[in-house]
């Protein structure tokens, strides 16, 4: 998945929408923002209708200078305190779901203009000890389930998934490979924008 801070191309987007699919049967609702037919094949750039939320638990460290975050990415983690997040989101009027590959949630999210620096916080992260781009959240909401403190964030850029379809017409994520084959392509997308400034 990509996360972009550019606005849809013009003639390049659609008012359609696609549902993607996971292993565990969970529905993902997505605006096309881009499509491109290569090859025979429609590769797609996805845009989740509802707005994306992560799950952070901090340590216990009692120096705040030294205290770490953790994204909650397993699936046994993330259904032991979504009852929890579930319910301090509901008090702010908005719906967490459990959406397949990101947590959502339906509702009015507080505008840029009323949040505080401090409620923005910046996630270093490494993939195959490759350090990416620092992504920014805006935080939320925060709770406790056992005596651990966790907080729900929105990521400040959009998140975007590349896909395809089908031979079904339906919407699949791509593989790691195919988005190596068609990463020209994805380049192009998100940064076509800036060329024409």
């Amino acid at each position: 998945m990509f996360s972009s801070e550019l606005p849809q191309e013009n003639g390049h987007s659609s008012n359609e929408f696609v549902t993607l699919t996971d292993e565990s049967g969970r529905h993902l609702n997505c605006s096309i923002e881009h499509s491109l037919d290569v090859e025979g094949s429609e590769y797609l750039l996805l845009m989740p209708v509802d707005t994306p939320v992560e799950i952070v638990a901090w340590d216990d460290e009692e120096d705040e200078e030294s205290t770490d975050a953790t994204l909650l990415e397993d699936d046994a983690e993330i259904d032991l305190v979504f009852s929890d997040a579930q319910a301090v989101l509901a008090e702010q009027n908005l719906v967490l779901k459990r959406t397949a590959f990101t947590l959502t949630v339906a509702g009015e999210l507080p505008s840029m203009d009323d949040v505080d620096e401090d409620d923005i916080l910046t996630i270093e992260i490494e993939e195959d000890d490759v350090k990416l781009e620092p992504e920014e959240l805006m935080f939320l909401a925060s709770f406790y389930h056992e005596e651990q403190k966790y907080e729900v964030y929105t990521p400040l850029d959009p998140l975007l998934f590349p896909a395809k379809r089908n031979k079904a017409g339906q919407a699949e994520l791509l593989s790691p490979e195919e988005i190596q084959k068609v990463q020209p392509i994805l380049n192009e997308w998100l940064f076509n924008d800036l060329d024409e400034e």
